[in-house]
């Protein structure tokens, strides 16, 4: 009895060690293979293969060996087919990880070929939208098709499948209302790779907060606020409301500096200083310099700077430059123009006003309005005209 329980337990290991040895020797190579890769991922085609290949492999192989040793191995028919089908679903596991990191590998790829970095960025703009938003959607497909087909190979999970496939109608309406917001995100984030309403660097207006997209992933945007904070909005927010984008064709933005002035003002002193001030500002391109007035009030007339720049970050500053020097320009050179209140004909008004309300009042001078109830000429006219 002995010496057959230990043919047995050899006949039983040697062929489980032996996988073991080659799956541990295979692995150890394929993870070294894939360190040396990434020393060189960043120049050869042939690393950034190996790259995404390699640790798949590494699991997926010793796996392989073992599912041909099982086999091999004396052991009840049910403990074999158990045995077999956990390393089957381990290795369809491998495969589903190799095939997102195929998806990721071609989305760096389509990255690395339309830099956002140079002047001029907006078609690879375009471009790195498309990819990111469209291999996050297939990344996601890829995973959960690997574990439903993983899943599935249970016969429990199969009945429970097929249960629910008889009671579809409830089913499917109950999902259908859970995963709303899913699908909802799902649709709209193909919807902003095929439109593009959005694209990575853009700046926009969103809810009141100016910054720039920083992220887009397959369910929300990252826009990144001008003090550094983050706002996090689903992307079904992009296609149901309004929102504004300063750059969707070019970068280039018109902006207005406000000024109130006195009625003196020189305008073609004004308009000089301006154009002066925009040349010799490196944010200015050159495109639009006008000095316009735009409204007045009883004492001041409101002066509109038009301004263009490049981008909205120099248009900002250029405002705020040109507001600046105009106010020393104005201080220096026509201090007149600046907005002041008139105290001496305010007071000689005041004082007109007063001696006449002294004065003696005109017989029948008129100081309240007539009301409905008042009696007038054509009224006792009216009366007496009427026959008794």
């Amino acid at each position: 009895m002995d010496r057959g329980f230990w043919e047995q337990a050899g006949a039983i290991a040697w062929p489980l060690t032996i996988a073991l040895v080659l799956g541990l020797l295979v692995h150890r190579a394929l993870l070294a293979l894939s360190r040396r890769a990434d020393a060189h991922a960043a120049t050869r085609m042939r690393a950034r293969i190996t790259q995404v290949i390699a640790l798949p492999a590494a699991v997926a192989l010793p796996l392989v060996f073992l599912i041909v040793a099982v086999r091999a191995v004396p052991l009840p028919e049910d403990w074999l087919d158990r045995i077999q089908h956990w390393l089957g679903v381990g290795t369809l596991l491998c495969f589903t990880w190799l095939v997102v990191r195929a998806i990721g590998a071609i989305e760096r790829r389509i990255l690395r070929q339309n830099p956002v970095e140079v002047a001029d960025n907006l078609e690879a703009r375009r471009i790195q939208t498309q990819t990111r938003v469209l291999s996050r959607i297939a990344q996601g497909v890829a995973i959960l098709a690997g574990v439903s087909i993983a899943l599935m190979t249970f016969p429990a999970i199969r009945q429970i499948g097929t249960t629910l496939l008889a009671s579809a109608g409830i089913i499917g309406l109950v999902a259908g209302i859970a995963a709303k917001p899913v699908f909802g995100n799902l649709i709209a984030g193909l919807q902003i790779a095929v439109a593009q309403p959005i694209r990575l660097d853009d700046v926009v207006i969103v809810q009141g907060e100016w910054g720039r997209i920083e992220e887009i992933d397959s369910t929300y945007v990252v826009v990144r606020i001008w003090d550094e904070r983050r706002l996090v909005v689903p992307l079904q927010w992009f296609i149901e409301n309004p929102f504004e984008n300063w750059t969707r064709t070019t970068s280039q933005l018109l902006g207005t500096a406000f000024l109130w002035l006195d009625y003196r003002t020189p305008m073609a002193e004004v308009r000089k200083a301006l154009q002066h001030i925009c040349e010799t500002d490196e944010r200015w391109d050159g495109r639009v310099c006008v000095a316009q007035i735009t409204d007045s009030d009883q004492s001041t007339l409101q002066v509109r700077l038009l301004v263009s720049a490049r981008n909205s970050g120099d248009l900002f500053d250029l405002r705020c430059a040109v507001r600046e020097r105009m106010i020393e320009f104005l201080n220096a050179s026509h201090p007149y123009a600046l907005p002041r209140v008139r105290v001496a004909r305010a007071i000689r008004a005041a004082g007109d006003s007063e001696s006449r309300q002294a004065g003696p009042r005109e017989i029948g001078e008129q100081t309240t309005s007539p009301g409905a109830e008042d009696v007038n000429e054509a009224d006792v006219a009216r009366a007496a005209a009427q026959p008794e």
